[in-house]
């Protein structure tokens, strides 16, 4: 990506809509004038005079519990530098979002324009009152040690500077499962690192607390070794000096079993890496380049296990494996401090869930399905469900222990629960599908690539890796829209229908149209006309593999969309087709269907459709709950439509009793499993919400999930079509370019079970 265009969609992402990242959502009903009474004047008083009496009923009565302050005067900006507290306020929004997606935890973000260390911790002390926990945020060293060392002697709630911590803590996991996998002693190893700001120091520290001796420990700065002899040395740095007769970088790694890199790009040559001694261990920290490449350092060292900051490669030490769910435990247990103990029992965590089997839906997001600890596998994914209940307990079981938490989780099973339930597994489902989707893409075509939203969309999935993108369309319109915009397409494919029309390609396509529809009324002539329509040259490079899955309809209306798809390539052998959507509700997925295809099926169909629906849940590694809804719930009241679900739920039990599916049920009891229990206790659906809901026909499907888009701030994604035989995806009329991003996610995540379906025949 040119430095252009990252800088526009960064700009236009932060600007879009309400500026910024977060917001302030109410919790409690604020309908009517009592809501009101209550939240404010004259309610409020009851729960600020029972504050008064008992301080710690501020964890009942206000959201203080479950609130995090990020705080930063942006003196240490990533890797911007001091570009000041107002210029650093979209780092810290970041960091809320990520506490909130991850951990459930709400955040206020503050930026203190100060560098005075005693300004800033007397205003810090000054809000305790407000916060469950605060979490310091990019304070340039060696500042950063004295403000997080007095905030945590003065103030009785967590405090941590992540940036010191949070890389101590993962990158402690990686080199305790890393010596491990060597097959070496953490007591015995020689490490240097390279670097000395609060990062590197505090992952040094953290080394020496899991095991590593201090005396092999050598750190270098932008001057070269730290050596005792030096002059003016900081205490942080003193600390950390040694004695030996080296001075740089060569050096220091001749003979070292491990290198942290916490500096800069490069820096590490092959030649150095050659020296170190067998089996070595490298974590190459630096973003967003480290300190050398992942391919380079491989194809130096066929002996090593080699971790870096990045995304793209094994072994990211990512900090968003540690502090929300470090906070997520700290504030359940109402912790005063996080403490070495509690920073210890993350590490221990992080490096235990490595070596556990590793969950379907990881492996189903990284297209494997034998992820194990190894040397490409020494900490956990960002993606596993479980970091925040095995982290999470783990920090509040050593607060606990510890003795600096003041609420005793007793009942840990129900706790892990809690914690499961805490996030919905909307945006966690996209992550998913777009990990597997990266490790695997594919052809994707795109027949309206004469418009700015999908040249924009084929160039950022182009750019992330999800899809090697295929553009139809009148090339000089394409190329004129690319210079337009500078978008960066080069060496992607672009296809004309028009101008094939000579080609032997499109003669080959017309005659399988012909072949499959001139019963259907087609003529030759008709297949050839029809043949320069995008719609159908895109559907049979699918049909002839040589695109894997194809996208359209955003500017044109579904049916002119689908038609061709339907008769190029046509369904499963006995099998239907049926149109599926996903709504990323606040609660988690929800499927519904059919809401695109079967206009009102009959009680057969409407069996047939779910089992479809069945099988595409079960593909997100999630387990279906059929609700076959109705305006009557279980015979209540007869009608064509009540009767036609009822009937479909007979064959559905009958036919596949592997299903769990159950109706004619309302739409309110089939979600709230409460409601049902009281009032149906005999229903199949008894224990957890439904999570796919099957409509009697098309009309109510449709309605359904464009209301829950527009009132219900549900992100919908889809129409995914089932059945097919072989992958297509029709957008939405006018889509936004991130639906349509989301769509081609889904369509290679579709062609890749395509294939393996295929390669199981």
């Amino acid at each position: 990506m040119s430095n252009i265009n990252r800088k526009k969609d960064a700009l236009n992402y932060h600007a879009m809509g309400r500026p910024g990242k977060i917001a302030v959502v109410p919790t409690k009903p604020h309908s009517s004038q009592r809501d009101l009474s209550l939240a404010y004047s004259p309610g409020v008083a009851e729960p600020c005079l029972a504050i008064a009496e008992n301080n710690e009923d501020a964890y009942k009565y206000t959201a203080k519990g479950n609130l995090v302050a990020v705080i930063s005067n942006g003196t240490a900006v990533l890797g911007l530098g001091d570009i000041g507290a107002q210029a650093g306020k979209p780092v810290m929004e970041g960091k809320g979002l990520l506490f909130k997606i991850f951990a459930d935890i709400d955040v206020f973000d503050i930026e203190l324009d100060t560098k005075n260390v005693d300004e800033f911790v007397n205003i810090v002390k000054a809000l305790e009152p407000t916060f469950g926990g605060v979490n310091l945020e990019d304070i340039k060293a060696p500042e950063c040690f004295e403000i997080e060392r007095r905030l945590k002697a003065e103030m009785n709630i967590p405090v941590m500077h992540d940036d010191q911590h949070g890389t101590a803590i993962i990158s402690g996991a990686a080199l305790i499962n890393a010596c491990e996998l060597q097959g070496k002693n953490i007591a015995d190893v020689k490490i240097v690192v390279n670097g000395a700001g609060a990062a590197a120091i505090s992952c040094t520290a953290m080394y020496v607390a899991v095991g590593a001796s201090k005396e092999n420990i050598v750190m270098l700065d932008s001057k070269g070794v730290i050596r005792n002899d030096r002059e003016s040395l900081d205490p942080t740095k003193a600390e950390w000096a040694t004695n030996r007769d080296i001075h740089t970088l060569a050096d220091a790694v001749n003979g070292a079993d491990v290198f942290i890199g916490l500096s800069a790009a490069d820096v590490l040559t092959p030649e150095m890496l050659k020296t170190m001694a067998p089996k070595p261990i490298v974590l190459a920290m630096a973003n967003p380049n480290p300190e050398i490449a992942y391919e380079l350092a491989v194809d130096t060292r066929d002996d090593i296990i080699m971790g870096t900051g990045r995304s793209d490669f094994p072994n990211q030490v990512n900090n968003v494996l540690g502090f929300p769910y470090i906070f997520r435990g700290a504030l359940d247990v109402r912790a005063t401090a996080i403490n070495e103990e509690m920073k210890i029992a993350a590490v221990k965590a992080i490096a235990e869930l490595a070596k556990q089997p590793v969950p379907e839906e990881v492996n189903i997001a990284y297209n494997t399905n034998n992820l194990r600890f190894g040397i490409d596998y020494v900490i956990p994914k960002p993606t596993d469900p479980r970091l925040i209940t095995e982290v999470s307990v783990a920090v509040a079981k050593a607060a606990i222990e510890s003795g600096v938490a003041r609420k005793v989780i007793e009942d840990w099973d129900a706790y892990r629960d809690e914690l499961r339930k805490r996030l919905g597994k909307d945006d966690r489902l996209v992550r998913t599908m777009t990990a597997k989707a990266k490790s695997n893409p594919k052809r994707v075509v795109f027949a309206e690539a004469d418009n700015y939203k999908t040249l924009r969309a084929a160039q950022i999935v182009k750019e992330e890796g999800i899809a090697f993108p295929i553009l139809l369309g009148n090339q000089e319109k394409i190329n004129a829209l690319i210079k337009e915009y500078g978008f960066e397409l080069d060496g992607v494919q672009i296809i004309d229908p028009q101008a094939e029309i000579k080609s032997d390609r499109f003669e080959k396509y017309a005659d399988h149209l012909y072949n499959k529809r001139q019963r259907r009324g087609i003529n030759k002539l008709d297949s050839r006309k029809l043949m320069t329509n995008r719609n159908y040259f895109a559907a049979s490079m699918v049909e002839f593999g040589e695109a894997d899955t194809l996208i359209s309809g955003l500017t044109r209306n579904y049916a002119s969309t689908i038609r061709p798809a339907l008769q190029v390539i046509g369904a499963k052998p006995g099998s239907r087709v049926a149109g599926m959507y996903i709504m990323l509700t606040s609660q988690g997925p929800l499927f519904f269907g059919d809401t695109t295809v079967n206009a009102n099926p009959n009680a057969q169909e409407l069996a047939d459709i779910s089992v479809l629906l069945d099988a595409a849940v079960k593909r997100f590694n999630i387990k279906p709950r059929l609700a076959m809804l109705s305006y009557s719930n279980f015979g209540s009241n007869d009608g064509d439509i009540s009767d036609k679900v009822r009937d479909a739920v007979k064959i559905l039990h009958k036919e596949h009793p592997e299903i769990v599916a159950d109706g004619e049920i309302q739409a309110n009891f089939a979600l709230n499993k409460n409601l049902l229990a009281d009032n149906f206790p005999f229903s199949t659906l008894n224990g957890e919400p439904a999570n796919t809901l099957v409509f009697p026909n098309l009309e109510s499907g449709n309605i359904a999930y464009k209301l829950l888009q527009e009132v219900g701030n549900a992100e919908a994604v889809g129409p995914v079509l089932l059945g097919m035989n072989k992958p297509v995806h029709v957008l939405q009329l006018d889509s936004s370019v991130r639906e349509i991003v989301n769509m081609v996610t889904i369509a290679v995540v579709d062609a890749i079970e395509h294939e393996k379906e295929s390669q199981n025949k």
